[in-house]
């Protein structure tokens, strides 16, 4: 067994095999918090810690004085937008990526949203828990404009917007389901509609791409307004994708029957006061078999790299690291 040498600060949640075997490779400090954490508090931790590997949570800003540190790796564990690569680039630190390796998690949360929404689910468990079971009508969705019988999703149109690891997961899921399955993306082979077009055929628009510069507010008055009457909205990518406001005009006048959103928000947010909405607080990645399989990446990529070897997650390739 290789000599444990360095320190690594991990914020993101991890277990398993290669949890374990990450703490074989290095001494590891392990904090979790589920808080966002700026460039000026990251680069404080590690300086604090002698900190040479970082593990940050998808919403820390590797960015600044963070990469003026001698790191050896920097590992992200959602979409890579939370990290300046260029900077880390410059500087000789490889960058490791582990977002696919939760495809499957976050897919099955878009699947519950799903069927949460469509099938009034939420409002119907606390019916019964009230009493007002009998009498109120099965099948229905009640929304901010009435109510709205449910509907099958066999042979609905599910349009997703991101064909990446997750919209490539989700998209067997729903064909499974006997739903017709378009998807929108620019970069991705099979994605075969434009935006415009999947917005005005899909019964259901599920967003799964990533927050950069280009998507943040892709979906906004417009494209709501030319969505399908009584289509669903989804999204368990990143709040930055939609207009929030103008996805609360659309879902209080009627127009979409509801949305199903894996994002975090205040009680007193105009979402969570309408009942065509279920609400998830980001848990799309947060499973068992999610956390293993990034700890298990980064150990590994972590030993190839102290071996010399090429990485198999790293997002800006050919760079060998500092000498550890």
């Amino acid at each position: 067994m290789a000599e444990r040498t360095g320190r690594a600060l991990v914020l993101a949640p991890m277990r398993g095999p290669g949890w374990d075997q990450l703490n074989e490779l290095t001494d590891v400090v392990y904090e979790p918090a589920g808080v966002r954490r700026g460039p000026a508090e990251l680069a404080r931790g590690l300086a604090e810690l002698g900190a040479t590997i970082l593990v940050a949570g998808e919403d820390d800003e590797v960015a600044g004085p963070v990469l003026d540190h001698p790191l050896e790796l920097v590992a992200v564990t959602g979409d890579p937008g939370n990290v300046d690569v260029e900077t880390a680039t410059a500087r000789g630190i490889p960058v490791l990526c582990t977002a696919g390796h939760d495809a499957d998690a976050v897919a099955e949360l878009t699947v519950a949203l799903l069927f949460a929404v469509v099938r009034g689910v939420v409002t119907a468990d606390r019916a019964v828990r009230e009493g007002r079971a009998a009498g109120e009508g099965p099948g229905v969705v009640e929304g901010s404009a009435g109510r709205r019988p449910a509907w099958q999703l066999a042979g609905r149109t599910f349009g997703i917007v991101g064909l990446g690891a997750v919209g490539r997961a989700v998209w067997w899921r729903m064909d499974g389901l006997g739903m017709r399955v378009i998807a929108c993306d620019p970069y991705a082979e099979g994605a075969t509609h434009k935006l415009p077009e999947l917005l005005n055929v899909a019964d259901v628009v599920s967003l799964h791409a990533t927050l950069t510069e280009e998507s943040r507010g892709m979906i906004g008055a417009r494209q709501f307004e030319i969505m399908k009457d009584g289509a669903v909205f989804l999204n368990t990518a990143r709040a930055g994708l939609h207009d929030t406001g103008a996805l609360v005009g659309a879902l209080a006048s009627g127009h979409l029957t509801g949305a199903g959103l894996d994002l975090a928000v205040e009680p007193t947010h105009p979402l969570a006061g309408l009942p065509n909405v279920v609400l998830t607080p980001h848990i799309g990645a947060e499973t068992a078999d999610a956390e293993a399989d990034r700890a298990l990446a980064v150990a590994e990529d972590l030993g190839r790299l102290r071996r010399g070897e090429p990485l198999l997650h790293c997002l800006n390739p050919g760079i060998s690291g500092r000498a550890h």
